[in-house]
């Protein structure tokens, strides 16, 4: 039985990825090359040198085409990573779907030789905003009440907390903000989907959702946000947490 503290339900996420994998689109993936672009410019501006790299992704494949030479691990609650073996961890795109994310960032601290650098890349609490408010209030129209539809994801605040919690030093976080447009709502789902970012919590419901509930959703979106050409905006929000294992 699931335990009633899991956010997210595991096995349904490692389908959506595995299903996004398949699909093979990355032009979806454009969260992850930009998020991969800020991460190269960071180890620029560090200007350190790294023996041993570690790197955890829900996807792998997209991941070790831009850092070849790290040591690649499954996201899973478990990592599995050696003990002091790294001189750089990097974490990404992955642990706003944790369960336990304190529990993953003290695997990563563990994992890094003293004073490795450990980099960190997640979807932050402003993420498809205006998704939430139009499909929560498409539900209420279409089905009666609201349902869990779109992860809660953390706080700037509390993430930048997290690290100390898990033991790290010289901890930091800081946010950028992508907007991308959509000819509708529909679309944007769609490009959610190819990029294994779909609904799998815990507590969804687990019946497929009507057509009415969607095209509810498009309406009330394209109504509050749309662009003078037509098209609406999405946000996502990049979190970036950057810290040090202990030195000594």
């Amino acid at each position: 039985m699931r335990s009633p503290l899991n956010l997210t339900d595991t096995d349904s996420l490692g389908k959506h990825r595995r299903r996004a994998r398949a699909e093979g689109r990355n032009d979806a993936m454009f969260l992850h090359s930009q998020v991969q672009d800020e991460i190269r410019v960071r180890l620029e501006e560090l200007d350190g040198r790294f023996a041993a790299a570690a790197l955890v992704s829900g996807f792998p494949e997209f991941w070790k085409g831009a850092f070849e030479t790290a040591e690649l691990f499954p996201d899973r609650e478990i990592l599995g990573a050696p003990a002091s073996r790294f001189d750089l961890f990097i974490h990404a795109m992955a642990l706003h779907w944790s369960n336990d994310p304190v529990g993953q960032l003290i695997q990563c601290r563990m994992a890094l030789r003293p004073g490795g650098l450990f980099l960190c890349a997640l979807l932050g609490g402003a993420t498809l905003q205006e998704l939430r408010q139009s499909i929560a209030e498409a539900e209420v129209f279409a089905a009666g009440g609201a349902s869990p539809r779109v992860a809660p994801m953390g706080d700037i605040r509390d993430l930048g907390n997290l690290l100390q919690r898990a033991g790290f030093i010289d901890a930091v976080a800081d946010s950028i903000t992508v907007k991308a447009t959509y000819s509708s709502a529909l679309e944007l789902m769609r490009d959610l989907r190819s990029m294994g970012e779909t609904n799998a919590l815990a507590e969804r419901k687990t019946e497929f959702a009507s057509k009415k509930l969607f095209l509810e959703c498009a309406r009330i979106y394209a109504e509050r946000f749309s662009a003078p050409d037509g098209r609406i905006p999405a946000t996502f929000e990049l979190i970036f947490l950057t810290a040090r294992a202990p030195r000594s």
